[in-house]
């Protein structure tokens, strides 16, 4: 290249390089504030707008503006509260929410410069759909449980509710009222009123009320008189464990005596409370106790010692583990059991039958501490949970423990296990 060539060249990207930077400054100017601009841009042209559950979605054009910044909605609800949504110059659409009903709604529509004038109103008259927080209510369900009841609900806009839960019920200090506060935007979820085995001819008097996170809340709903079902807590003396390998109508009995693990440890009434040893162990070869037959699925199989038509199990995790685990140690993590079967002995068939697959869910709490709470309480889990009821008779029960947690429920690597607990009613013939 020739001395004049690369003084072209030179020339060439400085100007480049120029051109650059001024349109770079003019971009950045764009969102410098101008404290003397007073002049409002020009209103919002609406496209069109797509009704909501509870809302609408606005389609729009943009005024000819240069400072322009964003586009405002709001609107004011019955009680006088507004509430005001944004959204960026960049996007051509703007979502509104919170809407109580099915009415007609006034929304009105601003676009906002960087100095924070607004245009004129565009006020659009919108129909929106049924709001989140009406579905809900629709789709609550109230059931009976052992000594509570449950609520379930469906929420498929996953939107942020609160469920009121009201109940009236006597117990020996008289009558009593008492309100209960669930918040969820889970898909579809279950909550339980538990701690009413006192309560008097096990009836309570329940109602429901369901808001959202913009004020809206529906009248009270009424679920009538639930009567309470009762159970009693299966005792553990003479309870008894097959060997490691005996198989029981051809499965066999978990090895779960390794390290410092115990089989027996799991049905003496003892929780492991990360002091102490008092845990099963499978050291990775719960299956038969044989490394060839490696660790999971494997069955923790019970001789009730006489016969109980079973309505509830308890699981309490192991909490030991290394320092680097921190107070939380093993709760909710590898090596405790995640997920379940559970199986009665049918002499009639001669054979296991499936009650249910459990899954222990893993708690959203803010603190290791929390998970200590929660883990040494246990999960309890009902043989039949959507419609509680008892298990045929039966002196055999079996726990196959089928996960760990992670991997979303799917690894193989739980090797230990704290405690069992039944509860049910003693076979009458």
């Amino acid at each position: 290249m020739s001395h004049r060539q690369i003084k072209n060249f030179l020339s060439a990207c400085i100007c480049i390089a120029l051109l650059a930077f001024v349109f770079s400054c003019k971009e950045k100017d764009r969102y410098n504030i101008n404290i003397d601009d007073s002049t409002p841009p020009g209103p919002v042209v609406l496209k069109y707008y797509k009704s909501l559950y509870g809302g609408a979605r606005f389609f729009y054009g943009l005024p000819d503006d240069e400072d322009l910044l964003a586009v405002e909605a709001e609107y004011t609800n019955s009680k006088g509260k507004t509430f005001k949504f944004n959204a960026s110059y960049f996007v051509d659409s703007l979502d509104v929410y919170g809407l109580p009903d099915t009415d007609m709604h006034a929304i009105r529509l601003y676009a906002v410069d960087r100095a924070g004038n607004r245009s004129t109103p565009l006020t659009v008259n919108i129909e929106p759909l049924e709001p989140a927080y009406q579905r809900v209510a629709r789709s609550l369900e109230v059931r009976p449980g052992f000594g509570s009841f449950f609520v379930d609900w469906g929420n498929e806009l996953k939107q942020d509710i609160n469920v009121y839960v009201d109940f009236e019920f006597s117990d020996k200090s008289g009558p009593r009222k008492v309100t209960t506060i669930f918040s969820s935007k889970a898909e579809a979820d279950r909550r339980f009123v538990y701690d009413l085995d006192e309560v008097e001819s096990d009836k309570v008097n329940v109602k429901v009320r369901v808001e959202d996170r913009y004020g809206n809340i529906t009248g009270s709903i009424e679920k009538g008189e639930v009567t309470l079902l009762k159970d009693q807590l299966i005792p553990k003396k003479i309870w008894k464990l097959p060997n490691p390998n005996d198989s029981i109508g051809g499965v066999p009995m978990v090895f779960g005596n390794d390290n410092e693990g115990r089989t027996r440890y799991v049905i003496d009434d003892i929780i492991n409370t990360g002091e102490d040893f008092n845990f099963m162990h499978t050291g990775k070869r719960g299956r038969t106790g044989n490394l060839v037959d490696k660790n999971m699925p494997w069955n923790l199989m019970i001789d009730l010692g006489d016969y109980y038509e079973l309505s509830r199990v308890v699981t309490h995790q192991r909490r030991y583990g290394t320092a680097s685990l921190g107070i939380q140690g093993q709760y909710y993590r590898a090596e405790n059991v995640g997920a379940y079967n559970m199986y009665y002995w049918d002499e009639d068939t001669k054979d296991w039958v499936l009650i249910a697959y459990h899954q222990i869910p893993i708690p959203l709490l803010p603190s290791e501490l929390d998970f200590v709470k929660a883990g040494q309480a246990g999960d309890m889990a009902y043989m039949y949970p959507d419609f509680p009821t008892f298990t045929k008779k039966t002196r055999w029960f079996r726990y196959e423990a089928v996960s760990d947690f992670l991997s979303n429920y799917t690894g193989v690597g739980a090797n230990c296990l704290s405690e069992i607990t039944l509860y049910g009613r003693k076979a009458s013939n």
